[in-house]
């Protein structure tokens, strides 16, 4: 048998797979002849006969070795039973797994015989495996034995007008909480969209009806088919959920399938779905479609609702649990048995992540009202963990975790302490910053300033000051150090992130150009948020944001302590820089430092560009990336006040 992981084949592959897998039961009945455990040689044909018909799907030939109903009764009684399971397979053997070995399979008594069979069920979707122990009576007619049916063959438990069915009992899903454990998620009203099965006239084309209907972007959409199984091996009469719509975002969607599915039936819910703050971090929820199930895998199915960006997604399983599967005996009138099997499922766990909820406001009201799409992280410089992520007018896409952006002179905060390190060079080097200058074959433009010492130039994001220093240090140690600050590094993060690139220069001109920030370097505002921290505590730390026992030690980066005195130097260009230089807009008092860059870019082929602001305060450090051109000091200020 299989393990509940296992995905099943596109039903459309099923019939034969089935068959494939039945016949291999075949092989179990046929090999039964040899074993000479038989008590009643001649009773033996009929046991096998019928088994072998009903494992292959010859319902109507298993029916003709059966006496005591209507032949059709016992055929349409056995096609139903993978149905009502939505099995995947059905292997069936002559005696009982386990048993003695030298015990008879078949006992005789007179005309009459009983007979035992093992029966393995692959519940499929559900990922289950089911073994149980079968009886039959067989009785002699006219010389001829025959199997005595009754619908106990099928199930020991099962009796007369009853069917199997599975029920899938779904926990309430976990939340996603905060640093001060309060949920991320607000209650919305919603709609529950779902069928009851026995009321449904055509179901294939009811589901095939609202997969068309509910057809997403790229294509993407419910499996009609996996959902007809669904539905078949439901109970009849309770409701089947099969999606939840958000009504403030899928009310269009509504009201399409309420007109135009009249077997769909909707139950008004108010449910914890939207996202306080944080949106693109926290994700959604939406329905299990063809390749979300793919992504998230066994035991959730078609119908369910699930994660499909962001935490929602990457912690599916420990958010959701997993359901608690019963295969139930029902009642035509909708009453259920005790389960027949239960296979209890996983509890939900909450997930906290690192957000403060104070920050995460700050945060977000620094970049409302913004004209362009703006990103900011925030994280605790003396742990690496992550306070506050913000995203305006991006669409749903985390850039602020994910961004790629040139980091134009904010880089000069590595750049820097490359050259307090390794360059000879301190802050109080004399310095020039001439309007433009040639390094190999690239030319810099910047606004000239009178000559003054290095770190007046760097407070006022003096390109042509950093790339004329470019000599003093080789293109190795350069990326060296720019690793040191976990640019290109493997953070271990829990969740997708950019951690930037830095191609190695191989002249002169594209070492100068990498100096301050262009040349191909790429970052994103989680890299030089962490950049930021480091500078402030002389340690870079790998980024957390899930609390708790998800993250893995062993699996972050490592800490890297950074040079002392390289780091005394670099603040003091911070402080210089929110003091006196071109972050002064971001100063909200003494302790606030940072530095401010703008960057004009390429991206397919379309000009772009992006305004920074990567500093600190207290225990707080945080990069701003807005696209467009504007004074990111004036929102890192209005973030700290």
């Amino acid at each position: 048998m299989t393990n509940r992981g296992r995905r099943r084949a596109p039903r459309g592959t099923r019939t034969v797979r089935r068959r494939t897998i039945s016949l291999a039961g075949c092989g179990v009945l046929v090999a039964s002849l040899t074993t000479g455990c038989f008590a009643e040689r001649s009773a033996m044909p009929a046991v096998r006969d019928f088994l072998i018909a009903w494992s292959v799907g010859n319902y109507e030939a298993a029916a003709d070795n059966t006496v005591g109903a209507d032949e059709q009764e016992v055929a349409d009684a056995l096609g139903k039973v993978a149905a009502q399971l939505d099995a995947a397979s059905l292997r069936l053997s002559i005696g009982a797994d386990g048993a003695d070995p030298d015990a008879a399979a078949i006992v005789k008594d007179g005309d009459t015989a009983q007979a035992s069979f093992s029966v393995k069920v692959d519940l499929g979707e559900s990922g289950r495996p089911w073994d149980y122990k079968g009886h039959m009576t067989l009785k002699r007619v006219g010389g001829q034995w025959k199997v005595v049916w009754s619908p106990s063959i099928i199930n020991p438990k099962l009796q007369q007008g009853q069917r199997l069915a599975v029920v899938n009992e779904v926990p309430e899903r976990a939340q996603i909480t905060d640093t001060n454990g309060e949920s991320m998620l607000r209650p919305v009203p919603a709609y529950q969209v779902g069928v009851y099965p026995g009321k449904l006239k055509d179901p294939k084309k009811t589901l095939d009806a609202l997969a068309k209907a509910t057809e997403m972007d790229g294509g993407r959409r419910l499996d009609a088919d996996r959902l007809h199984g669904r539905v078949l091996s439901a109970p009849p009469q309770e409701f089947l959920p099969l999606m939840t719509l958000q009504t403030s975002t899928h009310t269009p969607l509504i009201q399409r399938l309420n007109a135009g599915i009249p077997a769909l039936d909707f139950r008004e819910i108010t449910a914890p779905i939207e996202p306080k703050a944080a949106a693109e971090l926290i994700g959604t929820l939406g329905p299990a479609t063809s390749d979300r199930l793919q992504e998230v895998g066994a035991p959730y199915q078609p119908g369910d609702t699930i994660g499909v960006s962001g935490i929602q997604l990457l912690m599916q399983r420990r958010l959701a649990g997993t359901p608690t599967v019963s295969v139930v005996a029902q009642d035509p009138n909708g009453q259920r048995t005790s389960p027949l099997q239960s296979w209890p499922g996983e509890k939900p766990q909450e997930v906290q992540t690192t957000l403060d909820p104070g920050v995460q406001l700050a945060a977000d009201r620094a970049l409302n009202g913004l004209q362009y799409p703006a990103s900011l992280v925030a994280v605790r410089p003396a742990t690496g963990e992550v306070l506050a992520v913000s995203n305006h007018g991006t669409r749903g896409e985390n850039r602020a975790f994910q961004g790629h952006y040139p980091p134009g002179m904010t880089f000069g905060v590595v750049s820097a302490e490359a050259l307090f390190m390794h360059g000879g060079v301190s802050p109080n080097t004399e310095s020039t910053c001439p309007g433009e200058l040639t390094v190999g074959d690239k030319t810099f433009t910047t606004r000239a300033y009178k000559d003054s010492e290095l770190t007046n130039h760097l407070a006022l994001s003096c390109k042509t000051s950093l790339a004329q220093l470019s000599n003093k240090i080789d293109a190795k140690t350069l990326v060296t150090e720019a690793a040191h600050f976990g640019i290109g590094k493997n953070w271990g993060l829990q969740v997708p992130a950019f951690t930037g690139s830095i191609p190695t220069p191989k002249n002169q001109g594209e070492m100068a150009a990498t100096m301050v920030g262009e040349g191909g370097v790429e970052v994103s505002p989680l890299a030089m948020a962490l950049v930021a921290a480091a500078a402030q505590t002389g340690t870079w730390r790998p980024p957390y944001v899930l609390q708790g026992d998800i993250p893995n030690a062993e699996q972050r980066a490592p800490v890297h302590n950074l040079p002392a005195q390289s780091i005394s130097n670099l603040g003091e260009v911070l402080k210089n820089s929110a003091r006196n230089g071109s972050a002064q807009a971001a100063r909200v008092d003494s302790e606030v430092v940072g530095v401010t860059a703008f960057a004009a870019y390429k991206q397919d082929d379309k000009p772009k560009q992006v305004s920074w602001f990567v500093g600190s305060r207290g225990d707080v450090a945080v990069a701003i990336a807005v696209e467009g051109q504007v004074n990111a000091a004036s929102v890192a200020g209005t973030f700290f006040g």
